[in-house]
């Protein structure tokens, strides 16, 4: 398991994505209605803003997906562990631990780009409080597009302030993400093989058009994530890892 982390962080850092660990996270959307398509889940279709997201009615259950990112943690990237001397992994070692947490993202689906920003906090914990002290630590934020292709990737940094005496420190960080609309964006041709209106009695009233490949396998190409996480040396991975 060790192994297969790191060989997924490598290619990672790189250009491929992690297993993710979901959080979810409250997001706050500005979107157009257009954009908007309802997919009906083993059912007949119903109205495109009738519905809630995930609500179940008497024709199935509907799912309304945007031109937003999901926004998530990779496994193992969340935490980070530093230890003294660095070279040492004892449990006497550990200097300071910092855990990402409180992840949030607004979208604004509007123009050529889809925006999103995400915003999440640090905090930190020292087992040495005696001196003030500053604890630079890097993260990334990455656009996965259909769960395998990183379309972009960069590379921030928060910094924990410790006052002297103090155990515990926290800080806010923020990350921004942008998808172009158009790959993120259904052809008619598929929005309307999706939300094509069905009929008790006929042969695929009860089918999942999911259940093609051909619409799949599109959905997912127009399907984009931002993952949030600290960046991560391969020795803190492989510590997270097997902890």
């Amino acid at each position: 398991m060790v192994r297969a982390l790191q060989g997924l962080h490598a290619k990672y850092s790189a250009a491929a994505p992690f297993s993710l660990e979901k959080v979810r996270t409250p997001v706050t959307a500005r979107i157009p209605a257009l954009p908007l398509v309802s997919i009906v889940i083993g059912g007949l279709l119903t109205s495109a803003c009738a519905p809630k997201a995930g609500e179940l009615t008497l024709e199935g259950i509907t799912a309304i997906r945007t031109a937003c990112p999901a926004v998530a943690i990779p496994a193992a990237t969340g935490d980070v562990t530093l230890f003294n001397p660095p070279t040492s992994q004892d449990a006497s070692a550990i200097d300071v631990t910092a855990t990402m947490t409180e992840v949030r993202s607004t979208c604004v689906d509007v123009g050529e780009n889809v925006e999103t920003t995400v915003t999440f906090e640090v905090r930190g914990l020292r087992n040495d409080v005696q001196a003030a002290r500053d604890v630079t630590l890097p993260y990334f934020i990455t656009v996965v597009q259909g769960g395998t292709a990183v379309v972009s990737k960069r590379i921030g940094r928060v910094a924990l302030h410790f006052d002297a005496g103090q155990q515990r420190a926290s800080v806010a960080g923020e990350a921004t993400a942008s998808v172009v609309r158009a790959a993120a964006t259904l052809s008619p041709e598929v929005r309307k093989s999706l939300t094509r209106k069905r009929k008790a009695g006929q042969e695929d009233a009860a089918v999942d058009p999911l259940s093609r490949p051909d619409i799949r396998q599109a959905v997912q190409r127009a399907t984009f994530e931002a993952l949030v996480g600290f960046q991560l040396t391969d020795e803190q991975l492989k510590y997270n890892a097997t902890r």
